[in-house]
């Protein structure tokens, strides 16, 4: 079948499902949706959390004052694309086929957030990184559309090719699509409207604030009205830049790739800021559900086995560190370690959530996208079959909508389960490990041998979890080059089983 003409199909059906919800749903009462995602940004680089004292998120810990913080926040995958396909379909990635990068891009069936809400009479815009198009490692996507674009382990995708998989093909009305300059949109800063199916738009400023000040111009475009924002910010990724303004409030001895991500993240900090106040201005703060987190955990470069952080320079690319920091959790980006998978992740709803709420149950980021379609009242029967759940009854107060479920991971050659307090580990080359997260979100003592029972059962889950996934299977080839790099570093050496751990299950 064509896959324009089933997505046609899956339009008519998302639209009856949610006609109740078009015909009853009171535009007044509707909250606005902004999901802002930030790019490696590590889980201890929140000031509110104290885990750090030379990070400045002022900001972002105002916005956890007036609405909820979680400390135990985990995203899809410890990678981007993947983790964004997830927190845009609401599904585990893995469920489509979307593993790691290379398995993009996005397939055209999944229905999008954005799409979604779009049937509900939203309107919608998307600001920043994307990166769920074809791109330069599709290789297993060129070899079934663009087999002549494949050059070695290269694919030179087609634009015409990549288009019907950007933003403005999945929902989004309005874009203003870039990591870098140049950018594409359908819109200026100055909110005037550009070409319908977008333009180039050069603007070499420093991005964060490029991508701020685009939010910032699609919220005055539609502020009277019911929208959805996905700003998702180039930052802290590599390559490191900052302007001076950021950077001058960042002195002292320290290298400066940490200054430089340290002046990223507070700029990221400081458009939430201006995105706020521009809410209240506009005197729609308080019915705009605000949710923001990370899309994995950051870099540190131990890939090689050993961390060389300090006398990295700031215009070494990547994969290095990107001067955000996990502490105190162990691991980084492309682990299922905590470091990897574990987020900053703050939301705000002044007119329904609590204030000031911490939360330490296990949450993931595809709950923010359950969350944003039940609030806007999107129907029911039509995000059944979605992954996360809407957080939104429990933490305003119904204590019997606590979500009861485990948590998954299956990235690269690696598979992780968390149940509760227990977490598991296992590698494709039958490493196996258990820790109590609850006592040792570190993940310093590993409790393998002394709680088999435990890790039996967690292991039997994790294989019931992977065989319904798109391949269906636990993790079974060796490491790769990266993987042992991190787990030598991370865990060979680092990682023990005390006597007061034995315990019986």
């Amino acid at each position: 079948m064509n896959i324009f003409y089933m997505r046609s199909l899956i339009f008519c059906a998302a639209t009856f499902v949610s006609l109740p919800s078009l015909l009853w749903a009171d535009d007044a009462t509707r909250p606005n949706l902004i999901f802002i995602f930030a790019d490696d940004w590590g889980y201890g680089d929140l000031s509110a959390m104290g885990n750090l004292s030379d990070v400045k998120t002022p900001h972002l810990d105002a916005l956890s004052q007036q609405g909820v913080m979680f400390t135990d926040a985990y995203i899809t995958a410890p990678q981007c694309s993947p983790s964004r396909a997830g927190l845009m379909t609401g599904r585990y990635q893995q469920r489509f086929g979307f593993d790691t990068i290379p398995d993009g891009p996005l397939p055209l069936d999944q229905l999008t957030v954005a799409e979604r809400l779009r049937e509900v009479g939203y309107a919608t815009g998307m600001v920043g990184k994307w990166h769920l198009e074809p791109n330069a490692v599709c290789l297993k996507w060129a070899k079934q559309h663009q087999p002549d674009g494949i050059q070695g382990n290269r694919v030179l995708v087609r634009r015409d090719l990549s288009m019907p998989y950007w933003p403005q093909s999945r929902g989004f009305d309005e874009f203003f699509q870039g990591e870098l300059n140049p950018y594409w949109a359908n819109f200026d800063l100055r909110g005037k409207t550009l070409n319908p199916t977008g333009e180039t738009v050069h603007d070499g400023r420093f991005r964060v604030d490029v991508q701020t000040d685009a939010g910032l111009a699609f919220i005055r475009r539609n502020a009277d009205k019911s929208f959805f924002l996905y700003l998702a910010h180039y930052a802290p990724h590599v390559p490191l830049e900052a302007s001076e303004k950021y950077l001058q409030r960042f002195l002292g001895d320290m290298p400066e790739r940490r200054r430089t991500g340290l002046a990223m993240i507070n700029a990221v900090d400081e458009g939430v800021g201006r995105i706020m106040k521009l809410l209240q201005d506009k005197g729609i703060a308080d019915n705009t559900f605000v949710m923001f987190a990370s899309d994995n955990g950051a870099p540190l470069g131990a890939h090689t086995g050993e961390l060389m952080a300090d006398i990295l320079p700031v215009g070494k690319p990547g994969p290095a560190w990107d001067g955000s920091r996990n502490d105190p959790l162990r691991g980084e980006k492309g682990m299922v370690a905590e470091g990897g998978i574990r987020v900053p992740m703050i939301w705000s709803w002044p007119a329904k959530l609590p204030k000031g709420k911490i939360i330490s149950e296990p949450v993931i980021s595809l709950d923010m996208t359950v969350s944003a379609l039940a609030a806007a009242g999107v129907n029911a029967d039509s995000t059944s079959s979605l992954d996360g759940v809407d957080l939104v009854p429990w933490l305003s107060g119904i204590e019997s909508q606590k979500p009861q479920r485990d948590l998954y991971w299956r990235f690269w050659n690696q598979g992780a389960v968390r149940d509760g307090d227990w977490k598991y580990i296992l590698t494709g080359d039958g490493r196996e490990l258990l820790f109590n997260i609850r006592d040792d979100k570190e993940e310093q003592h590993n409790l393998i041998n002394s709680r088999r029972g435990r890790a039996k059962i967690l292991r039997d889950k994790l294989k019931s979890w992977t065989s319904e996934l798109k391949p269906p299977g636990l993790p079974s080839a060796p490491l790769n080059v990266q993987e042992v790099g991190w787990y030598k570093y991370y865990f060979d050496e680092k990682v023990t089983a005390t006597m007061s751990d034995v315990k019986s299950d």
